[in-house]
């Protein structure tokens, strides 16, 4: 959720401050709880300021394509923004949530409505967390020339409208799993327009059904599957309940009774953030933001340790050789290396 607005004009000036420097500057630092963390990161890793200046980061992806860039969404503008080394951080697309004027008529600030978490489907097309739109879209235009123009991948759930999806996944076998909490609505749980009376966790079949796996988590928020695709971690973005739930999944795609897997309620008084997105290592570890910046959860639910950022840590994706994690923070873009490797590299 949005904590501090900028201009236009601040925004570029902020993002070429930092971008133009030639030595980045750090912040951060490894809280170690447990020994196995020094295999999984450096005691001494700190966090490169790749750009700063946004009004709320999130959503971090890894193209590859074109020699690679990070792609993130910069919520309350309705934009996306693109970052590649060598050249700094730039707009890639406007109207990326909202179709209409932003902010929006009728909000109550702060408003959200561009997209959150994006990802690419098996087509390599880019998929959006599209709040304003209250849909998971597909952008129609190529990666390299992108434009506000989309198709709905999912929208409605029994005849009625979708909150404001905020986080998707897909399993391997081409079904997307998502959540729906209601951060993105104008007047959010208060909001008129809110046709569903609950926060749901979903997954949109290939054949394009829609099922609810679960209605039980007030604020499910960013999710992630373990490498055997048996379990989806989700996380609960909820200052009273303030927690991972780990699912395991059944041979039909849904979700059996899940468990706790970490509680963060007594650090989420205590430290910046909530759980919010989270990203998985090929050794099925959990780099999961919430209180304090990135948890390093273990899938038995140790906690090893935290990446503290000192910001209100929205998400995280690996990139580059998989050994990058790429971290949304507030206003911030930031990269540390990892000595492991991210899922799916």
């Amino acid at each position: 959720m949005r904590t501090t607005a900028f201009s236009s004009l601040s925004l570029l000036s902020l993002i070429t401050a930092c971008t133009t420097n030639d030595a980045p500057r750090t912040l951060g630092y490894v809280e170690r709880l447990a020994p196995t963390l020094d295999t999984l990161v450096e005691p001494d890793a700190r966090f490169e300021v790749l750009a700063e200046g946004f009004d709320w980061s999130e959503g971090p992806l890894w193209i590859p394509e074109d020699g690679g860039y990070v792609i993130f969404s910069d919520i309350p503008p309705n934009r996306v923004m693109k970052w590649r080394s060598g050249e700094g951080a730039s707009v890639y697309l406007e109207q990326s949530g909202y179709l209409g004027p932003t902010p929006r008529p009728g909000h109550v600030p702060p408003d959200e409505p561009g997209s959150n978490g994006l990802l690419l489907d098996p087509q390599g097309r880019l998929v959006l967390c599209q709040h304003g739109a209250r849909q998971v879209g597909r952008m129609t235009a190529p990666l390299s020339a992108p434009a506000p123009r989309y198709e709905a991948v999912a929208d409605a759930f029994d005849g009625k409208r979708l909150n404001s999806p905020n986080d998707a996944v897909f399993h391997r076998n081409g079904d997307l799993y998502f959540t729906d909490p209601p951060y993105g609505l104008a007047r959010k749980m208060q909001d008129p327009e809110k046709d569903l009376p609950f926060q749901g966790v979903y997954r949109r079949s290939r054949d394009g059904a829609v099922t609810l796996l679960t209605d039980q988590m007030s604020r499910p928020n960013g999710l992630a599957f373990s490498p055997d695709y048996r379990t989806l971690y989700v996380a609960n973005s909820d200052p009273k309940r303030a927690v991972w739930m780990a699912f395991p999944l059944q041979a039909d795609g849904t979700l059996s009774e899940g468990r706790v897997l970490f509680d963060a309620t007594p650090l989420a008084g205590q430290l910046k953030g909530l759980p919010d997105g989270l990203k998985v290592d090929r050794l099925g570890n959990l780099f999961a933001t919430g209180p304090g910046g990135v948890l390093v959860l273990t899938p038995s639910g140790e906690h090893l340790g935290t990446l503290h950022t000192g910001e209100a840590t929205s998400n995280c994706a690996f990139g580059e050789d998989g050994q990058s994690l790429f971290v949304t923070a507030d206003r911030y873009l930031l990269r540390v290396r990892l000595k492991t490797i991210g899922f799916g590299f």
